[in-house]
């Protein structure tokens, strides 16, 4: 073959005068295998050409011509790199990682030699790995995907061409969901099951190691997982309680109640508690259409349900309470586009009597006493220590006892004088935390919370759950002092009057007890009057109850009844001692205290043969309203 010109070739030339012997000019040249590092720098040695002999002689032109002949240059008997124009010799742009070139040596008065320059660019790990595309990647997997079945894969790429290892970092979120069996394929595997209606969005990420390299470069990739709502639940109704078992959640379905009046035909559909009678598919991500039916029971045929609503309906009514006092109804809701996924709730309507009465509380308003103290629950008490009980009644049930009346505080309308109110608010407390009504009607207090002459005013409602109607009454409270007994209602004629104890440092020292004074003590011999049988009796006031307690005061200057008139024993509590400067208690403002004399029950029933005791000074007298608690 005819060695082409050099410059037809665009290759580059280089003339050498070489001293040579006779004949050994080209032929002491021959074909070059060599390498070279890609990135190399430019004039980097490429090969050496061999040299020729020591005897001057005819020049040799020497050319290199080929398509890589530009990455080459001729430097006297060396071959070197040619990157001065800007590019590098990169392996990976290459279309061959071999350059080819040929040397054609011509001399006078012989035919052109033409030799092979082959040389092999060497990679070098200058590329790292890297996932396609994004570093962020998404896939959607169906929550129906079946365990140990591949759901994405994620695919790395290194241009030097090194082999590549996935592993899943274990550090990532939600990484125990996935694994990857065969770590040279990228395939991701399904470890567990997934669920849509616990965790709709799954994160893991996926690291690509070269494993043939010394430098061990790699990539990693965060995969987020879609997960897709299959159709696996089954219709609910609502509301429905959420209940944990062994790690899955189940939906129970509420039971629905409603009321219907014996003989009455409601018109319109009948409304259930806690709500209306509704399902919806279990898929969040599918909500497919239900409908609704009634399962074939003993009365199911007095209703009808809207199979798109679920709304039941009265066809019948029902002629007795006391022959049915209930019906029980199955109500089935099942997916339109797949029957055999359904669920089952109970519906219970409850046959009432008429309700002709609303419960009633027997008084508008009741007074009440707790003593303040240690402990942390004290009933409200009324006159005489009494426990305070509210009962509303009902006509409607046999001695007005309706079993469905529910007691409650009014949190409206319980509040205690402002000043107390915010003492409370300051100290973080509500009435909730003071009082609280127990299902049998009594009233239950802190008493640790409680601070004496406190008064409160509460709000106490009666609600028949099954009619809804409510009354209310309320309990005007006085917080006592420790130890202080509750006020005692005393008979005083056509009204009774109220009088509380007095205080401990008035009372004698012995013969004390609960409900009044006891027997004075026996007066010195020498301060005592005679007593004679045959004094003559003094009259008694018109309407005055000799010894009954909380008697009428006599007017003054109407001499007592005989001693002997008086009766034996102790003289009950309730007589109030002298006049103390009040009209209310036998005395004239001003007028000096009454120490003795008077019969018992009168004020100042001390006795008049004993000796004086201390004057009782009791506060305004208060009227009971309504008469006995």
């Amino acid at each position: 073959m005819a060695a082409p010109s050099c410059p037809a070739l665009l290759a580059t030339c280089l003339a050498l005068l070489l001293a040579t012997a006779q004949g050994d000019g080209c032929s002491s040249f021959g074909n070059v295998f060599t390498e070279i590092a890609e990135n190399s720098a430019h004039g980097s040695l490429v090969a050496r050409l061999p040299a020729g002999g020591d005897m001057p002689g005819a020049p040799l032109q020497l050319c290199l011509i080929g398509y890589d002949a530009s990455w080459f240059y001729l430097d006297g008997r060396s071959l070197r790199l040619n990157v001065s124009n800007g590019r590098a010799l990169d392996h990976e742009e290459l279309e061959s990682p071999v350059l080819m070139v040929a040397l054609t040596c011509a001399e006078d008065g012989f035919s052109p030699v033409e030799y092979r320059i082959i040389v092999q660019v060497l990679n070098e790990n200058d590329n790292r790995p890297h996932f396609q595309g994004t570093s962020d990647l998404t896939h959607n997997v169906s929550e129906l995907a079946a365990v140990h079945s591949v759901v994405f894969s994620a695919q790395a790429e290194d241009a030097d061409g090194d082999t590549l290892m996935y592993v899943i970092d274990t550090a990532s979120p939600d990484a125990r969901f996935f694994r990857i069996d065969l770590p040279n394929s990228g395939k991701v595997v399904l470890a567990r099951a997934l669920d849509f209606e616990s965790q709709q969005q799954l994160e893991v990420v996926v690291t690509a190691v070269e494993m043939n390299t010394r430098e061990r470069f790699n990539a990693s990739a965060r995969v987020r997982v879609q997960v897709l709502d299959g159709d696996d639940q089954y219709p609910q109704f609502l509301p429905c309680a959420p209940r944990t078992h062994r790690g899955l959640t189940l939906c129970t379905s509420p039971v629905y109640t409603a009321n219907v009046t014996e003989g009455q035909l409601q018109r319109g559909p009948l409304s259930f508690s806690p709500g209306d009678v509704y399902a919806e598919d279990g898929d969040r991500g599918l909500r497919a259409a239900i409908t609704y039916s009634l399962l074939a029971g003993q009365e199911s045929s007095r209703f009808h349900i809207d199979n798109m609503t679920g709304a039941i309906t009265l066809l019948r009514a029902v002629e007795s309470s006391r022959r049915t006092p209930a019906i029980s109804l199955s109500v089935m809701a099942s997916q339109v586009n797949d029957v055999t996924k359904f669920a089952v709730a109970q519906a219970v309507v409850r046959v009432l009597a008429p309700n002709r009465h609303p419960p009633r509380f027997p008084r508008a308003s009741f007074r009440a006493f707790v003593p303040a103290g240690a402990r942390e629950a004290a009933l409200l008490l009324t006159y005489g220590g009494h426990v305070l009980a509210l009962r509303a009644r009902d006509p409607d049930f046999p001695q007005g006892v309706n079993p469905q009346v529910r007691y409650s505080l009014s949190s409206s309308t319980n509040h205690s004088h402002s000043q107390q109110q915010d003492q409370h608010r300051e100290q973080g407390q509500d009435h909730s935390q003071l009082f609280q009504v127990m299902p049998n009607g009594l009233v239950v207090a802190r008493a640790d919370l409680l601070q004496p002459a406190q008064h409160y005013r509460l709000q106490v409602l009666a609600r028949d759950e099954e009619s809804g109607e409510t009354s209310s009454t309320t309990v005007e409270l006085e917080v006592l002092w420790p130890g202080q007994a509750e006020p005692a209602l005393v008979p005083a004629g056509p009204r009774r009057q109220i009088l509380p104890d007095p205080p401990q440092s008035l009372l004698p020292q012995r013969g004390v007890q609960r409900g009044g004074l006891g027997p004075p003590p026996a007066p010195p011999a020498a301060s005592a009057p005679p007593s004679s049988p045959t004094a003559s009796p003094r009259p008694q006031t018109s309407g005055q109850l000799r010894g009954a307690p909380g008697g009428v005061p006599a007017p003054r200057g109407v001499p007592a009844p005989p001693t002997s008139q008086r009766p034996p024993g102790p003289q009950p509590r309730g007589g109030l001692g002298g006049g103390c400067g009040h009209p209310s208690f036998g005395g004239a403002p001003g007028a000096p205290a009454r120490t003795g004399g008077g019969e018992r029950g009168e004020p100042g029933g001390g006795g008049g043969d004993g000796p004086p005791g201390p004057p009782r000074c009791a506060p305004p007298l208060i009227a009971a309203p309504g008469g006995l608690h």
